[in-house]
């Protein structure tokens, strides 16, 4: 079977990142519109784009493509009442919950997913992704990739919050027979 090789990408930065929020289906910080297709010279004609059904996340797709499809699989974390709330505003009403979610990632917010579920559920993505050949480019959350991290090296969930994913940056995988993480030369394009 041919390979399938997948780049995530990083929804492009947020009000709520800056401001240490859990995020709501927010636009943008950067005018999307005049950055469209901006990125889309950096990989080969025919790649397919794919995005979370987010706000952000489509808006981000657009600066890789013109028409990028909506998966499920690739929302975001649900973080349930906590949503739109930050950080520092958990840490003064709520500490313990905070904290024990933080701690456990089998505990979810109020009305939320946990942690577990959500790697749960990119691992089943990763699986159907694993049997669609070519290459695949999925704009997502910070989230979702550390999840396909866990996934992809076979991590603790104990290491989920140990990653930092920036906005825009890139994690490349690779399938042929099983997910590998690829580290690429950025200067050979």
């Amino acid at each position: 079977m041919p390979a399938t090789r997948l780049t995530l990408i990083c929804h492009a930065r947020t009000a709520a990142q800056k401001q240490a929020r859990l995020p709501l289906d927010e636009a943008l910080e950067l005018d999307w519109q005049a950055q469209a297709l901006s990125r889309a010279a950096g990989f080969k004609p025919g790649l397919r784009v794919l995005c979370g059904p987010e706000l952000r996340t489509r808006q981000t797709a657009h600066l890789f493509s013109a028409e990028p499809q909506v998966q499920e699989a690739l929302r975001d974390c649900g973080f349930g009442a906590w949503q739109g709330l930050s950080i520092k505003q958990l840490q003064a009403r709520e500490p313990q919950a905070l904290q024990a979610w933080l701690a456990d990632p089998h505990l979810a917010p109020p009305q939320g997913e946990s942690v577990a579920q959500l790697c749960q559920r990119v691992a089943l993505w990763l699986e159907s992704m694993a049997e669609r050949p070519g290459h695949w480019l999925a704009v997502t959350h910070p989230f979702v990739m550390r999840a396909a991290l866990v996934q992809v090296l076979q991590a603790p969930l104990a290491s989920f919050n140990l990653m930092d994913i920036e906005p825009l940056s890139r994690l490349d995988l690779s399938h042929a027979g099983r997910w590998r993480l690829r580290v690429l030369d950025p200067s050979a394009g």
